[in-house]
């Protein structure tokens, strides 16, 4: 399993281009988050859709829209902000005929509430899994001139990369401690509490974080200190993308 887990971090840095946002693990984490805190009418809704795919659950289709991605919703993964917009999203500038992340979410909340199909709804279903986790992780909220960090390449752990791949699943394979103590936290949580902030707040706060002193490692080398001092911002983004996304299916599915 060591050597597995050593393997996959090594490709996802000589694939960047192909990295998934927090990696297969983090949308399985931010899956499983949302699940324990569903309400009794949605977790029977989402077990109803489930149904017509046989064993399937809510973390095992939170790669789903990366695996069957094509150039037509490739943009549907992320936004991003110009530099010099102070964090502030804006529709029309970022997010041109809804083809951002924060467009994504928002047209598929309102097909999965919707009287369509089950089959539409379910694929509904999967894509919000996944987008709510990919707008929370920093750099899908990124800036447009170095693509949401792409463009900007680093040394980590030994091995060269560029800072959206090493937030994407880098840092999470280094952190496995953290990410179990997470989940030990979740499952000792109560009930979701109400949140009333949407997508386009969502990837406003990935982007401050990203624009915070620090984020960019200084050189382009990451240091020692930079995992125990990120560490704390991943554990906050994968909590908060799983206690939203059960926040957006418990009122989705509230009437129906």
């Amino acid at each position: 399993m060591r050597q597995f887990r050593q393997l996959l971090f090594a490709l996802a840095f000589v694939s960047p281009g192909h990295a998934k946002a927090f990696g297969s693990e983090g949308h399985h984490i931010v899956a499983t988050i949302a699940e324990r805190q569903l309400s009794d009418r949605a977790r029977s809704e989402v077990a109803r859709l489930l149904t017509l795919e046989p064993g399937a659950t809510l973390a095992s289709i939170s790669t789903w829209a990366d695996d069957t991605r094509t150039p037509s919703t490739a943009a549907w993964h992320y936004v991003n902000l110009p530099r010099d917009a102070d964090c502030h999203y804006d529709a029309a500038r970022d997010c041109p005929d809804g083809q951002c992340v924060v467009g994504a979410i928002e047209r598929q909340r309102k097909v999965l509430a919707s009287t369509a199909s089950d089959a539409e709804r379910l694929k509904a279903l999967k894509y919000l899994v996944h987008f709510v986790a990919d707008v929370h992780q920093p750099l899908h909220a990124g800036y447009a001139d170095d693509r949401g960090g792409n463009k900007y390449q680093v040394q980590a752990f030994g091995r060269g990369t560029n800072l959206h791949a090493l937030w994407d699943t880098g840092l999470i394979e280094q952190s496995p401690g953290a990410l179990s103590d997470l989940l030990a936290d979740s499952r000792a949580a109560g009930p979701v509490t109400a949140d009333v902030s949407m997508p386009a707040q969502w990837a406003e706060e990935s982007c401050r974080i990203v624009a915070a002193a620090g984020f960019y490692p200084s050189g382009h080398q990451i240091g020692a200190d930079y995992l125990p001092r990120m560490t704390p911002t991943l554990q906050e983004r994968l909590a908060a993308a799983g206690r939203r996304l059960a926040t957006l299916l418990n009122n989705s599915l509230a009437g129906l």
